[in-house]
């Protein structure tokens, strides 16, 4: 009866332990995971961009055609591509539709931000032939930090990269432009923003998007309350880019961390 009862629990001791050790471990392995997502989105992207096809065609065109599938591969005799393909056209379109909406904020971003249009996407990325819904990434080597930007800032966005609030300024620069990015903070598997704290002034900061790379430098970190918005405004004449993420206020809630960077000339 004795070793019968050391049987159960040496069992339960080694379940313990493995639940523990689980326990343990899943916080960096799942961070681990999601940094690599993350980076693979990244690769993706970086290919995307080598493989533009210029020959006038649209995604739409091409699709009907049989010349890619339903998800954006090219059929090369049969074989599928690595990556989705893009057409130039369409990023030609999606350039001057980017341009148009910044210009639009102009005039109407206040009332916009009001209705609480931030988490919709700006643009639907599909009417151009992105189906992976990435319009570029933001690097921060300082922080090793790279992740792919997603239009809207929905939970669901926040918790695969970087987020852009719509209502805000698209991430293609340009005077009187704010270009606003929110990410997750403190989510297992997912330390998009976790380091955005440790951003210094004078830090570089980089947005690469379909057609340009766009260099910045912090210019300011702060602590605002979550009313507190007037830092995702855009400001005239200037070239801005703001990331923010919650940040634990000490009495049970969340403020928000603000970087705002200035575009390098």
């Amino acid at each position: 009866m004795l070793s019968l009862a050391k049987k159960v629990i040496t069992v339960l001791a080694i379940v313990m332990l493995v639940a523990g050790l689980g326990l343990l471990l899943f916080p960096p392995i799942s961070n681990y995971v999601g940094t690599l997502i993350a980076n693979s989105e990244v690769d993706k992207f970086n290919t995307q961009l080598e493989n533009i096809i210029d020959d006038g065609t649209t995604y739409n065109e091409a699709l009907e055609s049989g010349r890619i599938d339903s998800d954006g591969y090219l059929d090369d005799n049969g074989t599928k591509c690595d990556s989705p393909v893009l057409f130039k056209a369409d990023l030609d379109r999606l350039y001057k539709d980017s341009i148009a909406y910044n210009e639009q904020l102009k005039t109407s971003q206040y009332e916009l931000l009001r209705n609480d249009t931030y988490a919709q996407s700006a643009l639907n990325l599909s009417d151009y032939g992105i189906n992976d819904d990435i319009y570029g990434y933001v690097t921060a080597d300082t922080i090793d930090m790279k992740l792919p930007i997603y239009l809207g800032a929905s939970n669901a966005n926040m918790s695969y990269g970087a987020a852009h609030m719509s209502a805000t300024s698209l991430p293609i620069g340009g005077e009187s432009t704010n270009a606003v990015l929110a990410g997750h903070t403190g989510y297992i598997g997912r330390i998009f923003f976790d380091n955005l704290r440790n951003l210094n002034i004078g830090d570089k900061v980089t947005i690469k998007n379909y057609w340009n790379t766009l260099e910045y430098k912090v210019t300011e970190t702060k602590i605002n309350k979550p009313d507190e918005s007037q830092d995702v405004y855009i400001n005239d004449n200037r070239d801005l880019l703001t990331m923010f993420t919650c940040i634990d206020n000490g009495n049970g809630g969340f403020d928000r961390y603000y970087v705002i960077c200035e575009r390098v000339k």
